[in-house]
């Protein structure tokens, strides 16, 4: 029977005071208080900044959108949660909590945002404060703020996803395949960036401050620019390629989906991103638990070498395509990241729970994850292959100019680029796709 991630959470609470137990013994001290945040005004403005909650809070309740929040936890006693419901009349004011989770907690009312100190307790001296307001926490008398063995033992174990994790980015997967699907309807509709954009928003059901981030929207050209978020409100003369990267967001937990595609669909460009998939499908099937999640990366530059020899964009061998930094002129990021609380959650670079740092290989600088693969974990796997103009310069220069078919290269320049990503739970036994798993092709 698969259960709801209403029926899974206490598992998560559970787990959660485990690692909060473990590490307050191992670092002496009595207890964890955690901040949601607080609103960000606006310079010279009276209104703030959309409100982001404390990915350490939002691991223990899906309240990610009320400020001035406190949790105080030990791993014992119920964890007591501060939740601020202030008395006023030109914002809605959140209603008290009553879903599913309230009863793992020990709710306390918060009036007053400046009144939290009549609720904490009085001697801090082994309380560790978790949060981004260091001013905030030397005001209430906090001599521990964001201890570093604290932080890096909670973002170690993070990687380690619960069931319940796992169900609410399934969750924020099938929200994320909506709008994908809706946005390739758009697109071969003939709609400009910004139309695809509304598009996804309404059929993933969040505003662009909800989702996880903010959506790469790139046709033809724009589709070069790895992080590109302009949204032309005028459509292209010409409609040739389509690259989205976008998510959505569940209880505080991310989906990552990319997806690219050809105008015409049958040309050539559209036979290079079957051909993308394809190393895409092969760098999944790779994923296994007892791996480093490098040798992925280093598997990807090699399918990837090969696309570019097949599609006659360079000449040579994958190895001298490789070796010559070949290869990264065209697929220069890493293959993908841990995800979670956030897009590129954190423990990446860790080898142990002590947060000694293993580094990105030197000739692949951009990789994200050099972590050992284990069950449980959430990574995206997303090949790219692009053509980029300064990149493309810089190789000129280089002695490796002569592997390339530049004529072939400047043909596809149109096309921007293309990237695939998708999120995978890594079982014992098996990889779940999540994207895939949801039909999107």
């Amino acid at each position: 029977m698969n259960l709801t991630y209403q029926q899974l959470y206490k598992e998560h609470i559970t787990e959660l005071q485990q690692r909060t137990r473990n590490v307050l013994a191992r670092e002496n001290l009595d207890a964890l208080v955690i901040h949601s945040g607080q609103a960000k005004r606006k310079f010279l403005d009276d209104m703030d900044y959309p409100f982001k909650a404390n990915p350490h809070f939002k691991a223990w309740l899906p309240v990610i959108d009320n400020p001035h929040c406190w949790l105080l936890v030990d791993g014992i006693n119920k964890p007591k949660l501060i939740f601020y419901r202030p008395k006023d009349f030109w914002h809605k004011v959140p209603d008290e909590p009553n879903d599913y989770w309230a009863e793992y907690f020990d709710i306390q009312l918060l009036e007053k945002a400046n009144m939290v100190e009549t609720l904490l307790p009085y001697d801090k001296a082994r309380l560790a404060y978790l949060g981004e307001y260091l001013e905030v926490a030397k005001a209430l008398g906090f001599v521990h703020i964001n201890p570093e063995p604290v932080m890096s033992y909670l973002h170690y174990y993070r990687a380690y996803k619960t069931a319940y994790e796992h169900a609410c980015m399934r969750i924020a997967n099938s929200m994320a395949v909506a709008g994908h699907r809706a946005a390739a309807e758009t697109f071969y509709a003939g709609g400009s960036e910004f139309d695809i954009q509304l598009a996804y928003l309404a059929a993933v059901g969040q505003t662009e401050n909800e989702v996880p981030y903010g959506n790469i929207i790139g046709l033809n050209e724009h589709a070069a620019i790895l992080h590109y978020t302009a949204l032309e409100r005028k459509k292209p003369t010409q409609h040739r390629s389509f690259l989205i990267d976008a998510g959505a967001e569940f209880n505080g937990y991310a989906a990552d989906i990319t997806r690219t595609y050809s105008f015409q669909r049958s040309d050539e460009f559209g036979a290079l991103i079957n051909a993308v998939n394809d190393v895409h499908l092969q760098v999944v099937a790779a994923i296994k638990p007892g791996i480093k999640y490098t040798e992925l990366q280093f598997l990807t530059h090699r399918l990837l070498a090969q696309v570019l020899i097949d599609f006659n964009f360079v000449h040579g061998s994958v190895d001298n395509i490789i070796e010559s930094g070949t290869s990264s002129t065209f697929f220069p990021h890493g293959v993908g990241h841990h995800l979670g609380l956030q897009v590129h959650d954190v423990g990446g670079f860790m080898a142990d729970e002590r947060g000694t740092h293993v580094a990105a290989p030197e000739q692949h600088p951009f990789l994200r994850c050099t972590r050992l693969i284990e069950p449980s974990m959430v990574f995206t796997i997303e090949p790219g292959l692009y053509f980029i103009d300064s990149l493309l310069a810089d190789l000129k220069q280089t002695m490796a100019s002569k592997l390339i078919n530049w004529q072939k290269v400047d043909a596809f320049r149109c096309f921007g680029g293309i990237r695939i990503e998708d999120n995978i739970i890594v079982h014992r036994e098996r990889n779940e796709n999540m994207t895939r798993e949801l039909l999107l092709p």
